[in-house]
C-alpha cells in the first residue's frame, strides 16, 4: 500500500489548531480489537500523541481507542463455532477498521462447516447378566450384574439411557472379627523450647500420641491390633526469629526519555534495602517505580516504501521484430516508486532498485492446448443470513509450450519467463469451452433481522 495517505494525515495533524483537547495517550493500537494498548500518560494534545502515527489516544479512559494511523483493516479473527452438531451448518469470522477513516471492503465473511457427517442414534441395552457373587466372606456386602448396550448398538456417537450395571446388598450370615485401627491424633504437646538459636542447626521438638481404640481390635473372634507406633514426633522449624521490615531507599535517578520522538516516559527506581526485610519481616509498601510522561515534541521520521511493481512492459526483441508464439526471447521491463519518505525529520530511504527486468516468450493470444482443472475448494457463502450459496469451478488451463526455461546470457544463464495470456484450448466441458461453475445452497444459515448490517 502507498504511504501518500501517510503523509497526508502527518501533515494534517502539525496543521491543527494548537488548542486541541488533552487526551490519554497510548504506545500501540491492538491489530485484531483495536484497542489502545501500553499506555504512557496524560496531559499532551491528540496531535503530540500522533506525532508517531503507530500511536493511539483516548478523549478519557472509558472512551473507544482512536488510532493515529490512515484506516487499515485488523486481521480477521478466528472462525466462530459451527451453528449445527452435526451435518452442514456455517461458521462466520469478523474483522475491525483501524485508523482515521473508514475501511473499503466487508467486516464479515462466511463459510459452510461440517461437524460430523451423521447425526447420533441412541442404542437398546441387552439382557442383565448373572449377579456376581458377594464382595465379602462375612456379614453383608454387596454384588452386582451388568449389561451391554448393544441391542441395537448407539451410531455416530450415540449412548443408551440409563446404567450399565446394577448393586444389591448380599448377606454371608457369618460374624467378622473387628481389626483394631488407631484413634485421631491427639494435639501437638509444647515445643521443648520456645525459640531457634540462629546458626545452630539443631530444631526444639514437641510429642504427640494416639490410642489404638477406634475399634479396638475384638477377641472372639480375634481381630489383628493396630500396626506402628502411638508416639510421633516433629521439629519445631516454625519458631520465630527476630523480625526486621524492610525500608525503601532514595528514589534512583530519573531515566531518560523513553523515545526520541513523539510522547514516551520517565521512569525511576528505588530498592527495598534500607534495611532489606529478614527472618520473616514485611517487604517495603508501596510501588518500586514510577513514570511520568516525556514530550520530545518531535515528529517521528517515517520510512520510504515502495508502491507496488507496475505492468511488465511488453515483451519484445528489436532485432527480430515480431516474437509473438515463436521460440524467440525478448525481455521486459517494470517499475515501482520509494513513496512516503520524510525529509525532516528524515526517514530511510527504500532498499533495492526501482527497475525489474526479465527475459520472456511472448504468448499473448497464442492458441495453445488446454487441460481442466480439478474442482476448486467450495468459496465463502454469499450471505451471512437469509438464502445463501457457495460456488466451485473449473477452468480451462492452457499447455504451456516446452521451450527452454534457462538460456545463455551474455554474463551468466538467466531465467525466461512466459509472457501474455494464451488461448487455452479445451474438449467442452457442459457446454462449456472455458469455465464450469457449479453452485449449492448453504445450509442452515440463520434468518435476517432488521439490524443485521
Amino acid at each position: 500500500m502507498s504511504l501518500l495517505p501517510l503523509l497526508l494525515l502527518c501533515s494534517s495533524i502539525l496543521q491543527a489548531t494548537a488548542d486541541s483537547d488533552d487526551v490519554q495517550c497510548y504506545a500501540r493500537v491492538d491489530q485484531v480489537t483495536g484497542e489502545c494498548r501500553d499506555h504512557l500518560g496524560e496531559g499532551v494534545s491528540d496531535i503530540d500523541c500522533c506525532l508517531n502515527i503507530q500511536y493511539g489516544f483516548k478523549s478519557d479512559k472509558f472512551s473507544p481507542c482512536q488510532a493515529c494511523r490512515p484506516p487499515e483493516w485488523s486481521e480477521w479473527s478466528a472462525w466462530t463455532g459451527c451453528t449445527v452438531s452435526c451435518l452442514e451448518g456455517i461458521q462466520k469470522r469478523q474483522r475491525v477498521c483501524i485508523g482515521q477513516g473508514d475501511c473499503e471492503g466487508g467486516r464479515e465473511e462466511v463459510r459452510a462447516c461440517t461437524p460430523q457427517d451423521c447425526c447420533p442414534e441412541d442404542g437398546g441395552w441387552s439382557e442383565w447378566s448373572e449377579w456376581s457373587p458377594c464382595s465379602v466372606t462375612c456379614e453383608s456386602g454387596t454384588r452386582k450384574r451388568t449389561r451391554e448396550c448393544n441391542n441395537p448398538s448407539p451410531k455416530c456417537g450415540g449412548h443408551c439411557d440409563g446404567h450399565n450395571q446394577e448393586t444389591e446388598l448380599c448377606d454371608t450370615q457369618r460374624i467378622c472379627p473387628t481389626h483394631g485401627s488407631w484413634g485421631n491424633w491427639g494435639h501437638w504437646n509444647p515445643c521443648s523450647s520456645s525459640c531457634i538459636t540462629e546458626g545452630s542447626g539443631i530444631f526444639p521438638t514437641q510429642p504427640r500420641f494416639r490410642e489404638c481404640n477406634n475399634p479396638p481390635p475384638s477377641t472372639s473372634p480375634p481381630g489383628t491390633p493396630c500396626p506402628g507406633s502411638n508416639q510421633e514426633s516433629r521439629e519445631c522449624r516454625s519458631l520465630p526469629l527476630c523480625e526486621v521490615d524492610g525500608q525503601w531507599g532514595e528514589w534512583q535517578d530519573p531515566s531518560k526519555c523513553s523515545v526520541t520522538c513523539g510522547v514516551g516516559q520517565i521512569t525511576q527506581k528505588r530498592l527495598c534495602d534500607k534495611p532489606a526485610p529478614r527472618n520473616g519481616g514485611k517487604y517495603c509498601v508501596g510501588p518500586s517505580t514510577k513514570s511520568i510522561i516525556c514530550n520530545t515534541k518531535l515528529q517521528c521520521p517515517i520510512d520510504g516504501q515502495w508502491t507496488p511493481w507496475g505492468e511488465w512492459s511488453t515483451c519484445s526483441r528489436l532485432q527480430d521484430g515480431d516474437i509473438r508464439c515463436k521460440q524467440r526471447v525478448g525481455n521486459q521491463r517494470r517499475h515501482r516508486k520509494c513513496e512516503g519518505q520524510t525529509k525532516d525529520p528524515e526517514g530511510k530511504w527504500c532498499e533495492g532498485s526501482h527497475r525489474d527486468d526479465r527475459a520472456c516468450y511472448y504468448i499473448e493470444k497464442c492458441r495453445r492446448p488446454g487441460d481442466w482443472t480439478e474442482w476448486s475448494e467450495w468459496g465463502l457463502c454469499s450471505s451471512s443470513c437469509g438464502e445463501s450459496t457457495r460456488q466451485r469451478t473449473r477452468e480451462c488451463k492452457p499447455i504451456y509450450p516446452d521451450y527452454p526455461r534457462n538460456v545463455s546470457g551474455a554474463t551468466k544463464w538467466v531465467e525466461v519467463s512466459f509472457s501474455g495470456n494464451p488461448t487455452p484450448q479445451c474438449t467442452p466441458l457442459s457446454g462449456e469451452k472455458l469455465k464450469v461453475v457449479e453452485t449449492l445452497p448453504c445450509l442452515n444459515v440463520p434468518a435476517c433481522t432488521e439490524d443485521v448490517d
